[in-house]
């Protein structure tokens, strides 16, 4: 049983005290998951496979994340909550891959087992890195901007915000690969939302009056997305600049539906979740869980929307 593992864990380990400690808890595994943000639908996605993942497995977990995705210093006093509550295992998407290294490597250190989910952190002694590629995502998203665009023209990019590693790479892959593949659509402008839809609407609006010959924008997150769809709408320019965006809400998909996006790009966020937990349970069961679980992104087009594993994967209704 895992119980039985830790306990032995401790025992080894951590002499008397750590035995007091496994004895007080002798109950359910308890697992620490901690997500970029709470305000973001893609996190509210992620736990319900966290969720789904506990009540299969028999463990509890314990949610909680900043409200903000740019907020790294609460995230480190959640991480530091968790370790005095002495969770069994913590599953992290660190908000910044710098500010989160020391800290989640002192959770380690301690002797429990880290899972790094959907954005990574700088450091190396994890037990799995459960993610989407999104280096090749981002080129893939060069690609779709660069044949919805069809020729000679000027795009744009709507980033997340400084530091966070998955939005990062994605548009790191999205600029590299239009400067080395699609060399006649050139990337005139990009800035940063900040992990907020108002202020990506007003980057995309910035964007919109000083370039307005645009034929395209890439939207890297799902605020990024939320703020370049509403300035797209404003500017009456629906179905006439090609838009990628990355994520779902309910606004995507209708944006999708009306012509304001052309193509969706949605990772399998519940995916990501419970995979968490399932590599934290394998790892104090005593097994070996995969080092690193690829979790594929799927491009979506408006056609797509009535099929059923899409309608699932998007949680629409009907």
């Amino acid at each position: 049983m895992i119980q039985e593992m830790i306990l032995r864990r401790h025992l080894l380990g951590a002499g008397a005290a750590g035995l007091l400690a496994a004895c007080n808890r002798r109950g359910k595994v308890r697992i620490g998951v901690i997500p970029k943000a709470t305000s973001h639908l893609f996190f509210l996605t992620v736990r319900q496979g966290v969720d789904r993942a506990a009540a299969e497995l028999g463990v509890e977990v314990l949610w909680n994340g900043p409200h903000d995705e740019t907020d790294h210093s609460r995230q480190i006093q959640i991480l530091d909550s968790m370790l005095a509550q002495r969770v069994d295992a913590i599953a992290i998407s660190a908000t910044d891959e710098r500010a989160l290294a020391a800290p989640v490597e002192r959770a380690i250190k301690t002797g429990i087992p880290v899972t790094i989910f959907d954005s990574g952190v700088n450091v190396q002694d994890y037990v799995s890195f459960i993610a989407t590629d999104n280096h090749s995502a981002g080129q893939a998203a060069a690609h779709l901007l660069a044949g919805l665009v069809a020729g000679p023209g000027e795009v744009a990019m709507i980033m997340q915000k400084p530091g966070g590693t998955s939005t990062g790479l994605r548009e790191q892959g999205f600029a590299e690969t239009l400067a080395t593949d699609h060399t006649a659509v050139r990337l005139v402008a990009r800035q940063y939302g900040m992990a907020d839809a108002a202020r990506a609407r007003a980057a995309a609006e910035n964007i919109l009056t000083a370039h307005p010959r645009l034929s395209g924008m890439f939207a890297s997150s799902e605020a990024a997305s939320l703020g370049a769809i509403q300035a797209i709408k404003a500017r009456g320019l629906s179905g006439k600049l090609r838009l990628v965006t990355f994520d779902t809400s309910e606004s995507h998909v209708a944006a999708l539906r009306d012509g304001t996006i052309d193509r969706m790009m949605v990772q399998d966020a519940a995916k990501l979740g419970y995979e968490a937990v399932r590599s934290l349970v394998r790892k104090l069961r005593g097994e070996t869980p995969e080092r690193l679980v690829n979790v594929p992104v799927q491009q979506i087009a408006r056609g797509d929307l009535e099929t059923p594993a899409v309608r699932q994967l998007l949680a629409i209704p009907g």
